[in-house]
């Protein structure tokens, strides 16, 4: 596609490429015809401000309060930890990776501060942390849309219980941050009473972007802006992904509504929807994807399955099956611009280990053949795989990547035929839960 910092591509999913397993050319073109719909909806929606996530990208008035917020919280520490689960956790682990977080072999050696994303609850883990960590010079960020989630809150109790402690009580308001939703008249916020309580400092959470659509925000962006990571940026990627959209470009010009369609059109068929990254500043990126596209699209006994791989990791994991198991896969390869880049081998040591051919090359080269040929071999195969290619993974590139997936998420919801922005089910296992904690 054009006008992206990215190469979007389904040659290697269509019929008349790979075989009956692809996507037929008319079921393609009349699913891609459905997709006007939709893009007129998001069009209007943006005219009337209706869905503020739309109206992110040219957004620029609340960047100062963010990188302000981000220069208080690393002033002066040593760890920040980020507490929040879900949406409000995997926009900004997606954003952070850019700068090294939870990159093996990487995240350890990254300048001060150190970050910690404690989005799982788990007992043993944070009893650790917080045993652990110099509290005096730790800062914690509590982020919930509603103020109600039941893990955030307990997290931020455990947290302001042990620095209590500690004898840092006077330290809470320095040390403690939230994001969440504005007070309303009728509506409890736990955690904005909570801390708010406290004079501990919070931002809003936009009442009107639901925790996965949420990385555009302070929630995603208050992360990357820790970081160093330029944030004005990752909006300008954003509306370069939203731009076909508002120029009324035809669907067959707009990356996410050929996505959707070919999704769509495959759906009965191949039900499990595989993202395949080859790049380990992408792996969060599949996680993030794989909320975005279940929560958004599992209800009234319709979605597909998200998966999230890693390359090429998986290649050694998963590949056999993928491409010897049943064919109910819709593959997505994301690969980035790696040829010529990382270590290049010497040619002695290549001869000795029997691999001449690698004498000269570099890992990044390797990488890049490994991507091109798990497309290639898939598409021989007979599964159909779409192909995503960055050639300079950076901020602006990851903030169209990400508004990609959210349009394509949304026009997929259109054209199921459910609400891409609730999660009834969601909602009923965390009312559950809390019954059952409070019956012992």
């Amino acid at each position: 596609m054009q006008n992206l910092p990215f190469d979007h591509s389904i040659d290697k999913a269509r019929e008349e490429t790979i075989g009956r397993e692809g996507v037929g050319k008319a079921a393609f073109a009349a699913t891609l015809e459905r997709t006007r719909g939709a893009l007129d909806w998001l069009r209007a929606q943006h005219a009337d401000k209706g869905l503020p996530l739309l109206r992110l990208p040219e957004e620029r008035g609340d960047l100062a309060a963010i990188q302000k917020a981000a220069e208080r919280l690393r002033q002066g520490a040593t760890d920040i930890v980020l507490l929040g689960t879900g949406g409000s956790s995997l926009g900004g682990q997606t954003l952070a990776q850019l700068a090294g977080y939870g990159v093996v072999g990487v995240d350890a050696l990254r300048d001060g501060p150190r970050v910690h994303f404690l989005d799982n609850l788990d007992a043993d883990t944070y009893a650790i942390l917080l045993k652990t960590l110099p509290l005096k010079t730790t800062r914690f960020v509590a982020i919930s849309k509603s103020g109600g989630t039941g893990e955030t809150l307990m997290q931020v109790i455990a947290a302001l219980d042990a620095v209590k402690k500690a004898g840092l009580e006077s330290h809470i308001a320095a040390n403690f941050f939230g994001i969440t939703e504005p007070a309303k008249a009728g509506k409890r916020n736990g955690l904005r009473e909570l801390l708010g309580g406290l004079k501990v400092p919070m931002e809003d959470h936009d009442p009107g972007v639901g925790g996965r659509y949420s990385v555009l925000t302070n929630v995603g962006l208050l992360p990357a802006a820790i970081l160093g990571l330029d944030i004005a940026k990752v909006r300008a990627g954003a509306a370069e992904a939203l731009a076909p959209v508002l120029a009324n470009k035809a669907p067959q010009e707009v990356a996410a509504a050929v996505g959707a369609a070919l999704g769509f059109a495959l759906s009965k068929t191949k039900p499990i929807s595989v993202v395949m990254a080859y790049a380990d500043r992408l792996q969060r990126f599949s996680h993030w994807y794989v909320q975005l596209w279940a929560e958004s699209l599992g209800k009234d006994g319709k979605g597909t399955m998200p998966h999230g791989a890693l390359g090429p990791v998986d290649q050694h994991s998963q590949v056999q099956l993928f491409i010897g198991g049943p064919r109910d896969k819709l593959f997505t390869v994301v690969t980035v611009g790696s040829k010529g880049h990382g270590p290049r081998l010497d040619v002695a040591l290549s001869k000795i280990v029997g691999e001449p051919e690698f004498g000269g090359k570099t890992i990044g080269d390797m990488v890049d053949a490994e991507g091109r040929a798990t497309a290639e071999t898939l598409a021989k195969n007979g599964c159909p795989v779409r192909t995503i290619h960055i050639e300079t993974l950076d901020e602006r590139s990851l903030g169209a990547l990400l508004m990609h997936f959210m349009l394509e998420t949304i026009i997929t919801a259109h054209l199921m035929g459910v609400d891409a922005f609730d999660q009834p089910a969601v909602e009923e296992g965390k009312v559950l839960a809390k019954k059952y904690l409070a019956g012992g």
